[in-house]
């Protein structure tokens, strides 16, 4: 039976388990984004989305509250600055979990976990407009012809 069972132990004792989860916290909060594996990227997300709900207040004891679980006086000052205020304004779904393909150590899920207010800078790369070979010449050498007496180039009228 799998009841009460809920939280993924992720392979850890308890206390590796929350300075991991802790440690990958607070450095999403500095970063906006992170690259993990998937178990743990939802592991996080369960770990996070209290602490920010808790951010909303902004008071000593939810900041000594917040450092508790944190341990890190500069993810903490961060998440209280006004740079977080559109985050405070969301009801909740704080951050977004992006499938990225596998690692290539051991072929494990891997996955971008991110803060969802702060995407303005995509990960994934647009495509640029690159040029294209083909045989047929373009509109620039179609005017142009070579003739064989001594390698000159004529323009067609």
């Amino acid at each position: 039976m799998n009841h009460r069972k809920k939280n993924n132990h992720l392979s850890r004792k308890f206390g590796h388990r929350n300075s991991m989860l802790s440690n990958m916290s607070s450095s999403l909060i500095k970063e906006k984004r992170i690259f993990t594996t998937l178990a743990k990227a939802k592991a996080l997300k369960r770990y996070i989305e209290p602490i920010i709900t808790k951010s909303k207040i902004n008071t000593l004891h939810s900041r000594r509250n917040i450092f508790s679980l944190l341990k890190d006086k500069i993810a903490v000052s961060e998440l209280f600055k006004d740079v977080f205020k559109k985050v405070r304004e969301r009801s909740g779904g704080y951050t977004r979990i992006i499938k990225v393909g596998f690692r290539l150590g051991d072929m494990s899920k891997y996955s971008l976990i991110e803060l969802v207010d702060f995407n303005d800078l995509s990960f994934i790369k647009i495509k640029k407009n690159k040029r294209k070979y083909t045989r047929r010449s373009s509109k620039k050498t179609k005017n142009l012809i070579k003739k064989k007496d001594r390698g000159r180039i004529y323009e067609q009228n």
